[in-house]
C-alpha cells in the first residue's frame, strides 16, 4: 500500500511522524507492505513555491493508495490571491473527498464531558464538497462577495448528486451498525436547500427498508447530543452543520484529540485529524496523536472494504485496540489528558502494543 504524507502545519509534523510510527510497527505485524512517500503542503510549500498547495501536488496524491494529511494553520495563510490556498478545500475539491466520515465515542476509562452515565458511540457523516463553503462551492469565483463596504453576501450551494451520495454512505455505514440514520437539517427555515437534501435523504431511505431514519433541526441536535447521545447511531448533514456537530459531539465524549476522521471518496481516502494545528505546542512533543493515530487506521479500514483486503481491516482493528490499551493506562496518556507521556513516547507504546 503505497501511503503519501503530507505534514503540513502546527504540530502536523509530529502527529503524522507518530502515525506512521504506528503504521511500520502494524506493517511487521502483519505484512502490509507499506510505502511512505512525503510532499510538502502549507507553510513550507508556500516558502517554496509560493502556495500552500500546488496542483502538482494533488497530482501526486491522486496516484497513492492513501493519504495522510497533518493539521493546517489556515488561519493564518495569506489571502487566496496570494498562495493562501485552504490545503483541506484543496484537496476534498481536487480529489472529490465528498465524505467528511467523523466518529464519536466514550470510553470507560476516560472522562468525559457528559453527565455521568451518559455514554456515546456514534459516526457524523459529512457532505465536504459544497454547502456554505465559499472556497469550495463554485467552479470559478467565490461564495462570499460584497457589494458594498458595508454589506457581504455569502452563497450556499445544495445539490440532490451531493447529497445522495452522502445520504447513501450514511446508510451504507449504518447496515453495518446499529441501523439508524438521523438526517440534521433547518428544512424550516432553508426551505429550497436544506429541503433539497432531506428529499434527497428520504429518497435514498427507500433503499435500505431495514434502516430506521429520522430527522432532526440541527439546533435541536445539539440539545440531544448533549441530553440523550445514546439515541444517535449514524448522524448524514451537509458540509456546515456537519463541522459543527461533529466537533460537539468530539468534545462531549472526551476530546476532540480522542477521535479519528477520513475524506473519502469512492476511488480516494485521505486521514486527516479532527482537530486544529495548535501552533502553540508545536516541537514541544506535547501533542495528542491519538487523532492522527485513529484516522490512519480508518483509512486502512475504508482501503480493506474498498479492494476486498481482510488483513487490512483487521489491522485497522488492531490500532483501535492498541491506542485504548495504550489509554487505559493514566501514566501513559499525553498531558492533555493528564498524563506525561510526549508524543514521540506515546506512539511508541501504541506501536510496541501492536499484536498480529
Amino acid at each position: 500500500m503505497r501511503i503519501l504524507v503530507l505534514p503540513c502545519d502546527g504540530i502536523g509534523p509530529e502527529i503524522t511522524s507518530a502515525a506512521v510510527t504506528v503504521l511500520n510497527a502494524l506493517d511487521k505485524a502483519f505484512g502490509l507492505d507499506f510505502e511512505f512517500d512525503y510532499e510538502d503542503v502549507g507553510f513550507k510549500s508556500l516558502e517554496k513555491h509560493g502556495t500552500t498547495l500546488r496542483q502538482e501536488s494533488l497530482d501526486k496524491a491522486k496516484t497513492y493508495d492513501g493519504i495522510i494529511l497533518g493539521t493546517q494553520s489556515h488561519a493564518d495563510y495569506p489571502a487566496p490571491e496570494k498562495g493562501g490556498r485552504n490545503v483541506s478545500a484543496g484537496f476534498r475539491i481536487g480529489l472529490d473527498l465528498y465524505a467528511n466520515v467523523r466518529p464519536a465515542r466514550t470510553r470507560p476509562f476516560l472522562t468525559s464531558n457528559m453527565k455521568e452515565g451518559k455514554s456515546m458511540d456514534l459516526v457524523i457523516m459529512r457532505e465536504a464538497t459544497e454547502g456554505f463553503y465559499p472556497d469550495r462551492n463554485m467552479t470559478r469565483g467565490w461564495g462570499e462577495v460584497m457589494p458594498t463596504p458595508d454589506m457581504a453576501l455569502s452563497t450556499r450551494k445544495i445539490t440532490r448528486h451531493c447529497s445522495e451520495r452522502i445520504a447513501r454512505k450514511a446508510f451504507e455505514l449504518a447496515m453495518q451498525r446499529r441501523k439508524k440514520v438521523t438526517a440534521i437539517h433547518k428544512a424550516n427555515s432553508f426551505h429550497m436547500t436544506d429541503g433539497l437534501f432531506l428529499e434527497a435523504v428520504r429518497d435514498v431511505a427507500k433503499e435500505f427498508p431495514e434502516v430506521q431514519l429520522d430527522d432532526l433541526l440541527v439546533d435541536a441536535s445539539t440539545a440531544h447530543l448533549v441530553r440523550n447521545p445514546e439515541r444517535f447511531d449514524v448522524l448524514v448533514a451537509t458540509n456546515f452543520y456537519g463541522d459543527i456537530i461533529s466537533d460537539l459531539a468530539s468534545e462531549l465524549s472526551g476530546s476532540l484529540g480522542l477521535a479519528g476522521s477520513i475524506m473519502a471518496s469512492d476511488t480516494h481516502c485521505c486521514a486527516q485529524a479532527q482537530h486544529g494545528s495548535a501552533p502553540d505546542i508545536q516541537n514541544q512533543d506535547k501533542a495528542n496523536p491519538v487523532s492522527m493515530i485513529l484516522s490512519a487506521a480508518m483509512m486502512l479500514a475504508w482501503y480493506a472494504e474498498k479492494h476486498n483486503q481482510p488483513k487490512f481491516l483487521k489491522a485497522a482493528d488492531e490500532i483501535n485496540r492498541a491506542v485504548d490499551e495504550v489509554l487505559a493506562n493514566p501514566e501513559t496518556r499525553t498531558p492533555d489528558l493528564g498524563g506525561t507521556c510526549g508524543t514521540k513516547a506515546f506512539s511508541e507504546k501504541v506501536a510496541a502494543a501492536i499484536r498480529a
